[in-house]
């Protein structure tokens, strides 16, 4: 006998969030998204296992035992989306059609239900299989005790027993999860932890003392930080492990009998679906809808490598290793002989258009070596070519499809093809032509949502794709490398890479043209690749000598500050530490009456609190500078070296196109794009990227004042149109217009007022907020905010104009049509819909800047490529460009850049540009 125990509100919100930025919604207007979601998986669960026993457990209204201990369990969660607090009614309703008991005990959550009922009923030797994605359950995991854990976006579950459980988490005893959290915390739930242990180091911990009683018994036997950790944190790690411990003996009153499996009230359930417009699900459960078969894909084929498809039917015994909900067969070939290779590129020259993937041995593009490619150019048919572990034959391999990668009338299409351009680069293969990215596709129809493959084809395929993770295993030092494992499986798990990204391009293609994005798509983001291929190519290089320099002279200067503190405090004290730092502000030199505190006693020290306190002491804003430098020298001076590449001297760093929802690049390994600029010390940074050598120069461009020209071109407002076309200081003309005086009377200080009401007013912020951040009253801010209202009174008109749109259509555009959905737009809640409104008014400005910019790095490269320049665009950073330039190149350069980056768009009033170069980037800059 088989019991499931269902916890609803943990599949409920896995369903919403599968749809939230392409949401079902059904005539009447009624999002529809998390009721789907719940049946589809329902009616999965109920098909496939036919269990005998079943239950869905509910979080009851109000709080539980675990609000009463600790009023900030759970706080930091956003509130309910309304479309789950309408929807829960309707489910409920749902899971009673199909006579399925509903658990829900006030006081207690629902896994504390699910658990207590799992142990007593495995007693009986009944399996019990709690369906939840939440780790938590694996506390009570043990004989006939499993999670079933549904797997992100498909409809396969994954089974956690006790082997599962103890090796996915490395312990040795289930029941240590309780100890992993309760050191680690858990940020879902807002459980604390220790602060600085991680899951590695709470693993490590638990290895040698098993549980957090026997490790606070012995912190004598520790060492270093995390001694000092631990013995500082006691009781907060003892509370969070009572947070983190699940209820098995919640008060119930059940009999097994009422958990059998019963009959649903069909007639009922078809009432519900009818009126939701669950049409598939209605043919369903009728049984009117044709069953799909599995259908396992093909090995190699013996005979003619392209024989026709249909000659060939898949030999399911052998090759078991895809989970294939589609009915559609596959034919997967191993290339491995010249004659293959003849025949492959005769045939896919045929085509117009062609999908491919490599495979290599790691994710670096700039390190990994080549171990195979795959080609498809039709649907359910790919190819797979594997190479050496010799670069020299490699590139001979590689070098017989060059043809066929460089012509340039053949569509190339790729899932993040910037890395398959970068490593095919290495091997003598410059990809040309139009390509089409399915990453990127999606990441323009949907940009908040996930765009890997494996989730593209179980949301648009109905398909589960084999995970890289069943071939060599997870990360760490067991993970093998792509060149162990089997040709049989590899040449698999990559024709499926090259067939499934041919599969989603001709569904995501249609939807570009459907939403107005195809000109975004193929004329700024796919250009945009081989530009961004190219600079991390390229990489920027470190003084590594600056930056010893620097730590020595920051080190120097903590050494200053700390002796500072010391002082004032009278007693030396760890300023790191978090509790010695609340207890010698709170307690010591009492700074306020009432400091806030954590449940478990603790001050709180963090950067929010200290804030508010710089006024009350000196010592306060000595520890805010302290942890600045301790944060700017582990960071970047300390870390950024350590990212040199061994084998070219630079750093690389990786740009993203499909991260920020609002278009704007980011960079990553390491993060360029938060280099601080404000301070001095922050700038002395970028005193470390220097020119690549003696014959070279840094150079560097940015936009000035983008967003508020964009912002005066999408308001139309007529003194802003104004002072930007007579080349007014910006922040001087509107201090003068909000002050009426002359713009000749306007001090630095109303500059500096108009400054932050420009930048700050059209991103919404209140009158709280600027007074606080110009440090000036209330009542003033308000003048100040009226004052520019009634300057540029077009800008209010379209802001509102713009909150009013977004209202009507779900999405704000950019100038290049880009989307930036608002799904709380028209939420009750102020709070929420206030996030939102602010939204619908920046994102458009943010958006068009960062697609200006794109636009001019395209243009800039074509122009250096055209002109045969060498010098090289290396770094973007917000509305920068930099520049590795020949000191022959320099007015050539300039002129180039100067000229692409002021006319890459027609606006209503100039785009301006300001350049500089140097030595180093804080010279240029």
């Amino acid at each position: 006998m088989k019991l499931f125990l269902l916890d609803a509100y943990a599949l409920i919100y896995r369903s919403y969030y599968a749809f939230i930025k392409f949401p079902r919604v059904n005539s009447k207007g009624v999002n529809t998204s998390a009721i789907f979601g719940f049946v589809n998986t329902l009616e999965d669960l109920l098909k496939k296992e036919n269990p005998t026993h079943i239950a869905v457990a509910f979080d009851p209204p109000g709080p539980t035992f675990r609000h009463e201990a600790y009023e900030q369990y759970k706080a930091q969660r956003e509130e309910t989306p309304e479309v789950i607090r309408e929807s829960v009614p309707i489910i409920k309703e749902i899971i009673k059609a199909y006579n399925i008991p509903i658990l829900e005990v006030m006081g207690y959550e629902a896994d504390d239900v699910i658990c207590t009922i799992a142990k007593q009923d495995a007693k009986e030797g009944l399996d019990v299989y709690m369906m939840t994605p939440d780790k938590d359950y694996g506390q009570v995991v043990g004989p006939h005790i499993y999670i079933y854990k549904p797997k992100y976006g498909g409809n396969d579950f994954e089974i956690l027993g006790e082997n599962e459980v103890k090796e996915k988490y490395k312990l040795t005893d289930t029941s240590q999860i309780i100890d992993l959290l309760g050191l680690m915390g858990d940020s879902s739930d807002n459980i604390p932890g220790c602060p600085g242990i991680g899951a590695v180091t709470a693993q490590k911990l638990l290895e040698e003392f098993h549980d957090i009683d026997n490790l606070l018994k012995n912190t004598s036997l520790l060492k270093g930080a995390t001694k000092t950790k631990i013995e500082e944190n006691k009781d907060q790690i003892l509370f969070s492990k009572f947070l983190a411990t699940i209820k098995t003996d919640v008060p119930l009153s059940y009999d097994l009998k009422d958990l059998e499996r019963k009959k649903a009230d069909e007639k009922k359930l078809h009432q519900i679906f009818s009126d939701l417009e669950f049409h598939s699900i209605l043919n369903r459960i009728s049984g009117n809808s044709e069953e799909k078969k599995s259908v396992e894909k093909k090995g190699p084929i013996q005979g003619n490598l392209f024989a026709e498809f249909e000659d060939n039917q898949p030999d399911e015994k052998k090759y078991s290793t895809l989970r294939d909900i589609n009915s559609t067969p596959h034919q997967y070939y191993l290339v491995e002989n010249k004659e293959d290779i003849k025949q492959l590129t005769g045939k896919i020259s045929t085509h117009k258009s062609l999908s491919f993937d490599t495979e290599t041995t790691g994710l670096d593009p700039i390190t990994a070596e080549l171990v195979g490619f795959s080609i498809s150019v039709i649907e359910n048919e790919g190819y797979y070519i594997p190479v050496p572990d010799n670069f020299e034959e490699t590139k001979k391999i590689v070098t017989e499809f060059k043809n066929i990668l460089e012509d340039e009338n053949i569509l190339k299409i790729g899932q993040n093809i910037k890395f398959d351009q970068m490593v095919l680069k290495k091997y003598g293969i410059d990809l040309k032509g139009k390509t089409f990215d399915t990453m990127i596709a999606h990441y323009l129809i949907n940009p908040e949502i996930r765009h890997n493959m494996d989730f593209l084809a179980e949301t648009y395929l109905q398909y589960q794709t084999v995970h890289i993770d069943e071939l060599i295993g997870t990360k760490g030092k067991n993970q093998k490398s792509m060149r162990d494992v089997p040709l049989d499986i590899i040449k698999d798990y990559a024709a499926e890479d090259a067939d499934i990204t041919l599969q989603l391009k001709n569904k995501l293609e249609p939807e570009l043209k459907k939403q107005n994005l195809e000109s975004l798509f193929y004329d700024i983001e796919m250009p945009l690749v081989p530009v961004l291929a190219d600079m991390e190519l390229t990489g920027v290089k470190l003084d590594t000598e600056v930056m010893k320099q620097q730590a020595e002279e920051i080190n120097k200067e903590m050494i200053v500050i700390e002796r500072k503190i010391y002082e004032i405090a009278g007693t030396e004290f760890n300023i790191n530490s978090s509790k010695q730092v609340g207890e010698i502000l709170f307690d010591r030199m009492k700074i306020i009456d009432k400091p806030k505190k954590t449940k478990t006693g603790q001050y709180m020290t963090g950067e929010d609190v200290l804030e508010d306190l710089k006024s009350k002491h000196p010592i306060v804003e000595h520890i805010f500078e302290y942890r600045g430098l301790k944060k700017l020298i582990s960071t970047y001076v300390e870390a950024l070296p350590e990212l040199i590449n061994t084998k070219t001297g630079k750093i690389h760093t990786s740009f993203n196109q499909t991260v920020t929802s609002t278009g704007r690049l980011s960079s990553s390994n390491p993060n360029l794009q938060n280099i601080p600029i404000r301070d001095e010390k922050g700038k002395e940074i970028r005193k470390a990227f220097v020119a690549e050598n003696d014959n070279c120069l840094f150079f560097s461009a940015d936009y000035s004042q983008i967003e508020l020209r964009i912002m005066a071109h999408l308001s139309e407002d007529k003194n802003m149109l104004e002072a930007f076309s007579h080349g007014h200081d910006i922040h001087a003309a509107t201090a003068a217009k909000i002050y009426k005086i002359p713009i000749t009377e306007v001090t630095k200080d109303m500059r500096r007022k108009a400054k932050t009401a420009n930048f700050g007013i059209i991103y919404g912020i209140s009158t709280f907020g600027l007074a606080e951040r110009l440090n000036i009253s209330r009542s003033e801010a308000k003048e100040l905010i009226d004052g520019y209202f009634e300057t540029y009174p077009d800008v209010k008109a379209y802001m509102e104009k713009s909150i009013n749109n977004a209202k009507q259509t779900g999405y704000v555009e950019t100038i290049f049509h880009r989307k930036r959905y608002l799904p709380d737009i028209n939420s009750r809640n102020s709070i929420v819909r206030g996030y939102a409104e602010r939204n619908a008014i920046n994102a458009p400005i943010q958006g068009s800047a960062a697609d200006i910019i794109k636009v001019a790095m395209i243009n800039i490269f074509n122009c250096f490529e055209k002109e045969k320049i060498q010098s090289k665009m290396i770094l973007q950073v917000h509305d920068e460009l930099n520049f590795n330039v020949l000191k022959s190149e320099l007015e050539k350069v300039k002129a180039i850049v100067m000229e692409e980056m002021e006319n890459a768009v027609k606006l209503k009033v100039p785009l301006i540009a300001d350049c500089g170069f140097g030595d180093n980037w804080l010279e240029a800059h």
